[in-house]
């Protein structure tokens, strides 16, 4: 086996149980201040194709009506020998960003280091992101992220569950 897959193998081992396609069970909860309560559904999927990267996407759709919300594509690495990850996140919105954090056990917390926006992206402006994403002893994955704009502090935005369905 070569070094470089090797590498691969050991340093993505800790993120390997977020590999493969992950799909709500039950629609997921949006909340946040400024909004009307919303219900959604999302699919999940996590791959890589040798590179020491994880490529991911997020589709979410509304709960009742079936219509697309949010889409999230990007990639995580894993700084090698280390437990830090990064996320790194374009939306449909035009918002990009960097999340970083830790990996501990099946848990992994990330808040934005870095974002960007399109010039004449919708107001509020996000501010900040927090993120949990972690893999419970039911086999089902758990969501959380929080969101602060500029007229909102920091503030659970999303909580859904999912199952793997590949």
């Amino acid at each position: 086996m070569s070094d470089f897959i090797m590498m691969l193998k050991l340093d993505f081992l800790p993120l390997s149980w977020l590999l493969g396609t992950w799909e709500s069970d039950e629609p997921g909860e949006g909340t946040f201040p400024t909004i009307k309560p919303f219900r959604y559904t999302e699919k999940l999927h996590f791959s890589h194709v040798g590179q020491p990267v994880i490529n991911f996407t997020f589709n979410a759709f509304h709960a009742e009506s079936n219509k697309p919300l949010h889409r999230e594509c990007g990639f995580i690495r894993i700084q090698p020998g280390t437990n830090k990850v990064a996320f790194i996140i374009a939306q449909n919105s035009g918002l990009v960003e960097i999340e970083e954090g830790e990996l501990t056990g099946n848990q992994l917390k990330l808040q934005s280091q870095s974002l960007g926006r399109i010039s004449f992206a919708k107001e509020p402006h996000v501010q900040q992101i927090g993120r949990v994403l972690q893999l419970r002893p039911d086999g089902k994955l758990e969501q959380t992220v929080s969101m602060a704009t500029d007229n909102q502090p920091l503030t659970q935005h999303l909580y859904i569950t999912y199952s793997r369905s590949s």
